[in-house]
């Protein structure tokens, strides 16, 4: 039994989702495979971007995967971490803005 909840095996398990629900899991697979594919942008430059929203919603398994990948695909570990600080500093500066609608509220209120 794993000691946490996020067991990394788990990763590997990915493809069976389909399994209570095949026809979605199909559409699912086939709609990611396309996403990165080469086109307006490269599989490589998809890669970063990958690690950097795996980052920005905090799937664990993600973040694995696409370390792998960008790593694979030729990234350095210095431009994966700065993946992932421009991920932080935008999901920071999300959490920062929505301080503005909290102003607005207070100051409702005081007046």
């Amino acid at each position: 039994m794993a000691n946490h909840y996020y067991n990394s095996e788990d990763l590997k398990k990915f493809g069976q989702v389909g399994q209570f629900q095949k026809e979605m899991a199909d559409k699912f697979f086939a709609w990611y495979g396309t996403v990165f594919q080469d086109s307006n942008l490269s599989a490589k430059e998809k890669s970063i971007i990958a690690l950097a929203v795996a980052h920005a919603v905090q799937c664990p398994y993600c973040i694995e995967a696409y370390t792998a990948d960008a790593y694979e695909k030729g990234y350095s570990e210095a431009q994966m971490m700065e993946a992932v600080h421009v991920a932080s500093a935008i999901k920071g500066g999300a959490a920062l803005v929505h301080g503005v609608q909290m102003m607005n509220k207070a100051k409702e209120i005081a007046m």
